[in-house]
């Protein structure tokens, strides 16, 4: 009897305080209000108690709505009251400090030392030298363009990685666009096209074309090969990156429903309106890993011969292995490769596939990496990185890994104002940042959020160019795996070499046998089918 007291207690309560109020009218008509209070919430208990669809409500009318308002703000309490500085949710807070303290151009320095369990098992650092190096010149570039490229591009080796029009606001990809303008790197444009505020912004561009093919497609959503070379004349379009998967959703196209479709989207995606977008889950242009690398070189010639790559996050190892056995066949090989490691996240996704598909970008680039050294071609091939790389250790351990340069999203959506709401996939995006509504979206002043972008850059590669000279180098490129150290247990450490090996040129080619497993997947891939002629990946 008691419990069942409690249950219904606050419905009780209104229904007392509504027959109290109604009783108080002719004391002060002020009372009108407390009716109108009281008894909306006694006409809320008793439809909780009538409808059949959630089961809190039934047995605690009114008051079981404390929960679902508790529970839609808890994300909230948490990052403004709960959560510690080094808790990854998915970035910590310390983490988005310092990319909101570059972007402002204010103090980044932290007093009292660190934070970090440099004694725990995991914890990483950089060596450094007794007679480090100052450098002055922190404007880091590399040229990017095999010897079948016409037109190589200097590329920074620190950019914006692919974010959609679409899923980004207009004010987000144009504050984006300019900031990269003013500090001169490179804007990847997602697989949504090349919108009107890309083109308005006036950076440079890298042209992503997903299954999608947008952009660039025929009405049926197959590869058009004149809307192509249109777009990719365009002198703003630096170079051309085919996506054959990202990290947030590895495997997984997607649909973009009609109700969504704006004219702007519409008209940068090259889609009807009225009509659902579908991204199909693999590509049509081709079947086979030599098709795929023919199609590789078409673009490029297509494109006027501007360096030509793609972008995966690992998947099956063995189909790498194809795609490097393609190469060599066909004597095609692309001018770079993206790895995005799965912990990539701008895109919403399922939980599962967030959670549990894909290659971590530490292992898929140490992979890639050194499957191109093992099959000689890793000269002619430059590697970016993508996935959580969002401040100068961070690149500096891929460049030691193995990467010729980074690529960040969410670093950059913070230098814009993201606050990891975590609503992207709402349209309620708080900072105008991951929203296509204008109300939500002009919050986000364009100027203001440009500066900040080319500030963060400036910063980050300021910061790099710090360790670079500690570490008694000239340059981030000449980071390798032995200026890294790891502690492997509580009481063991280890040199990056020992973790992440270089493996020898030629190795794959020689078929000499390793402990990595190279050369067995070597042997099982194919550059004629992606598909298996036995049981492994």
């Amino acid at each position: 009897m008691l419990s069942r007291l409690l249950r219904y207690s606050t419905f009780t309560l209104c229904i007392v305080m509504t027959l109290v109020s109604v009783a108080l009218i002719p004391v002060s008509a002020w009372f009108v209000l407390l009716v109108l209070l009281f008894g909306g919430l006694t006409a809320l208990g008793v439809y909780d108690m009538m409808q059949v669809n959630h089961a809190i409500l039934r047995n605690y009318p009114v008051l079981g709505h404390m929960r679902y308002l508790f529970e839609m703000i808890r994300p909230e309490i948490r990052q403004y009251l709960l959560e510690e500085d080094d808790a990854e949710v998915p970035f910590s807070r310390e983490d988005r400090n310092i990319v909101y303290q570059r972007a402002k151009n204010v103090e980044d320095k932290r007093p009292f030392g660190t934070k970090e369990a440099v004694y725990g098992s995991g914890y990483m650092w950089l060596t450094h030298s007794i007679r480090p190096k100052k450098i002055e010149n922190t404007d880091f570039r590399i040229k990017v363009g095999g010897p079948d490229c016409k037109q190589p591009y200097d590329l920074s080796i620190y950019n914006i990685s692919a974010m959609s029009f679409g899923a980004l606001s207009a004010n987000a990809i144009l504050a984006l666009n300019k900031g990269a303008k003013m500090q001169g790197f490179a804007h990847d444009t997602g697989e949504g096209g090349i919108s009107r505020y890309h083109r308005e912004g006036g950076g440079d561009l890298i042209w992503e074309i997903g299954t999608g093919y947008f952009g660039c497609r025929t009405d049926d959503g197959r590869f058009d090969p004149d809307k192509f070379a249109q777009n990719a004349a365009d002198p703003q379009v630096k170079m051309i990156e085919l996506k054959l998967s990202q990290g947030a959703k590895p495997g997984q196209g997607g649909i973009l429903p009609a109700a969504k479709i704006t004219p702007e989207i519409a008209e940068a995606r090259g889609v009807p309106m009225g009509v659902d977008c579908h991204s199909p889950d693999a590509h049509n242009a081709f079947e086979t890993p030599v098709e795929m690398m023919e199609f590789i070189a078409r673009l490029r010639d297509l494109s006027g011969g501007k360096p030509t790559g793609f972008k995966l996050c690992l998947g099956h190892r063995r189909e790498f292995m194809c795609i490097v056995k393609a190469m060599l066949k066909t004597g095609i090989t692309p001018d770079f490769i993206v790895v995005d490691g799965k912990e990539g996240g701008t895109g919403a996704a399922p939980l599962e596939f967030a959670n549990h598909m894909g290659m971590p970008l530490t292992e898929g680039l140490t992979f890639v990496h050194n499957a191109l050294r093992g099959a000689g071609l890793r000269d002619r091939v430059k590697i970016g990185a993508s996935g959580k790389l969002i401040h100068a250790f961070d690149i500096a351990k891929a460049l030691a890994m193995g990467a010729d340069w980074a690529n960040s999203a969410r670093g950059f959506m913070f230098s814009i104002g993201c606050i990891q709401a975590q609503a992207c996939h709402t349209n309620h995006c708080p900072s105008g940042v991951a929203t296509q509504d204008p109300q939500r979206s002009r919050a986000l002043v364009v100027g203001d959020k440009a500066q900040r972008v080319a500030n963060f850059h400036r910063n980050t590669m300021k910061a790099l160019g710090d360790m670079a000279g500690a570490a008694g180098l000239t340059h981030p490129s000449d980071f390798l795996p032995w200026h890294l150290m790891m502690r492997e247990n509580d009481r063991e450490m280890v040199t990056g070499q020992e973790v992440f090996p270089y493996m020898p040129e030629g190795f794959l080619l020689r078929e000499e046998e390793d402990r990595f497993g190279y050369i067995k997947r070597w042997r099982r891939a194919s550059a004629d089918s992606f598909d298996p002629f036995d049981e492994g990946v």
